[in-house]
């Protein structure tokens, strides 16, 4: 990896036809980022699936690679659009969302502070369609996130977890170690999220980094997303692959005073 590349922040995006109108906002709250000197951002739009829809909606910007591939939900299209991932962190940025100015500026400041540390989430505000927005209850305290306590808050609390895995900010080398996301139908980010924080620790910012659009098109406001034998099968699995990462022994930035 080039000097340049390795001081480059790869956002990856999946999107299909009815989120894709939202593409614009989302490509200006990325311009919007102010990085430390010398560093960078790319953005990989991958389309979930083949169509005409999507491509008008993708802005015209040097910075901005787009591609299109077979259906196959969220987390394989953003899996897909690793292929061409050439930058030392990936940040998650849904179509739908925003980023809040300085969002990529802190995830990148803490995991640059500390080698120990694998991932970075942030607060996130529902941003409601009248345009205003609304906190989640139960935000972590500002700072380090421990191995396993992802998994223990979303086993305690009805599978929510206490950070948001649409906010996630992560090493590459340990994205790709993992396998990226999960194969599933819904819940791939909060499975990827449950797999890092088992073998890493994280990090939480408490400033607000991520608007999460909450809209009637959204794929988690489906009824089937929702549905309860695959929503306990989905958790399943999540946990299966979390708490066998975790028994394996091995860890992300152990060491002595790990």
């Amino acid at each position: 990896m080039s000097v340049a590349v390795s001081r480059r922040i790869v956002v990856v995006t999946a999107v299909h036809a009815p989120s894709a109108a939202f593409l614009p906002e989302a490509h200006a709250s990325l311009c919007e980022q102010a990085l430390p000197a010398g560093w960078e951002w790319r953005w990989l739009i991958q389309e979930d699936g083949r169509g005409d829809a999507v491509r008008p909606h993708v802005p015209d910007d040097d910075r901005i690679s787009f591609r299109q591939g077979r259906a196959g939900g969220p987390g394989v299209a953003r899996t897909m659009a690793l292929a061409r991932a050439e930058g030392e962190y990936v940040k998650v940025l849904d179509a739908d969302d925003r980023l809040t100015p300085g969002a990529l500026a802190r995830d990148l400041a803490a995991l640059e502070a500390d080698a120990r540390l694998g991932w970075a989430t942030s607060r996130a505000l529902d941003l409601l369609p009248d345009g205003s927005t609304v906190g989640f209850p139960g935000d972590p305290a500002h700072g380090p996130v421990e191995r396993g306590a992802v998994l223990d808050f979303w086993k305690a609390n009805d599978f929510r977890a206490q950070v948001h895995p649409a906010t996630l900010f992560v090493r590459h080398g340990l994205l790709s170690a993992l396998g990226g996301w999960m194969a599933l139908p819904a819940s791939e980010d909060t499975g990827l999220l449950l797999a890092l924080n088992a073998v890493s620790r994280g990090w939480f910012s408490a400033p607000v980094g991520l608007l999460y659009r909450k809209w009637a098109g959204q794929v988690t406001g489906q009824q089937a997303h929702v549905d309860t034998a695959e929503r306990a099968a989905r958790a399943a699995v999540v946990e299966a692959r979390a708490r066998a990462l975790g028994a394996l022994g091995w860890g992300f930035g152990l060491g002595e005073d790990a």
